[in-house]
Order: structure tokens, then sequence, then C-alpha cells
């Protein structure tokens, strides 16, 4: 049936295809609004049976929400998550969370835009005892956007550097409840805060 399908497809199209499924493949998430993912996500969105299809026979489901212009390839059994260190989780947390931030005071069609500084500023608000460096920082900034999360709108080193963080970010946390990503941090300071405590006794 997939063959079939895909036969019915001309050059130009088979190629887009082949490089949507890489796409999505390698990095799990396909933003509409990132430049390099609009061709794809709008081929996704005219031949999604296609691509149900293909993904069908190696597990995997594709999360589609046309209201964000989000796209997100999950796996049924989980094996596609990625595996994050704290640093690495706080910092997906607080794009979340300055994406709600900002986007209850952007126009609806504006996409969600933050400096680098306000991640520093949120992450140093915590009651971390270590706190995260400017190169830890551009390191994990760079796999968010390899995963098209975000995309830096310049010299991602500097502070005053501005990124945009795109809906995808809503799928990479399962949660639509702001509150539960709060949660998640405080849950992540406490214990942070007894591993500090074992230290000390």
């Amino acid at each position: 049936m997939i063959l079939e399908k895909y036969d019915e497809l001309n050059q130009g199209q088979k190629q887009i295809f082949a490089k949507t499924c890489l796409k999505l493949l390698q990095n799990s998430f396909i933003a509409r609004d990132k430049e390099d993912n609009k061709e794809m996500y709008y081929f996704l969105l005219s031949f999604k049976n296609y691509f149900d299809e293909y993904f069908d026979v190696m597990d995997f489901e594709i999360v589609l929400d046309r209201e964000m212009g989000a796209i997100q390839l999950v796996h049924r059994e989980g094996t596609n998550l990625l595996r994050l260190k704290k640093e690495e989780t706080l910092v997906l947390l607080i794009l979340r969370i300055l994406y709600h931030q900002h986007l209850v005071k952007t126009s609806v069609n504006d996409n969600i835009v933050i400096r680098v500084d306000e991640i520093h500023q949120y992450y140093d608000s915590l009651e971390l005892k270590k706190k995260i460096n400017k190169t830890d920082l551009v390191k994990i900034l760079r796999v968010y956007r390899r995963l098209n999360l975000i995309e830096p709108l310049g010299d991602i080193t500097k502070a005053n550097t501005r990124i945009v963080i795109y809906p995808t970010i809503l799928l990479a946390i399962n949660t639509q409840a702001i509150n539960d990503v709060y949660n998640l941090i405080a849950n992540i300071e406490d214990k942070n805060e007894g591993e500090d405590n074992e230290e000390t006794d």
C-alpha cells in the first residue's frame, strides 16, 4: 500500500518526502515558522496519509497541531525519547516558562522572542548551588536549535542576542499546564537541596 502511494509522487515530491522523513527521524520536531522547515511542514500536511503509513510500519506516530504549526514524531514505545542532563532539563523548562510569559503579551501571529540573558537570569534566580556558565548554555541551546525548538537571531554567545522559541516547545514538554512546569523545576530544586545536605552531613 505504501509503495503504491509512493509511486504516485513525482520526483520532486519524492525528494521532499525523503527529506521530511529524515528530518523527523533525526530531530523529532518540525516547526512551521522555522524557515528551513516550512516546505516540509506544508508537504506533510498535504500528504499526511503517506507519512502515517510509512511511520506506522516502524511503530512511530505523527503528532500534528495545526493551530500551533508544530509536528512531532513519537515512537509508541518511547524509544526515541531524548535523555537530558539536569542542566539541559532546566534550560528546556525555563524556555517553556519564558514562552508562556511572553505569549500573554505577544500578538497571535507573532513568534515568541526572548533574549539569551533572560535564560541566564531565570536560571540564576533558582536556588541551585551550581549556576550554569555561558559555554554550557550555548551547547544546550545548540541542541535545542537542532531539534527545531528555538532559532537564535544572531550570535548565541552574546547576552542580548534574541532567540525565537517555536511552539514545538509545547510538544517537547508533555504538559499544557504551566503550573506543572513550575512544579517540575521545584522538584529539581528540592532534589538539588537534598544532595547538598547529603554532602554537608
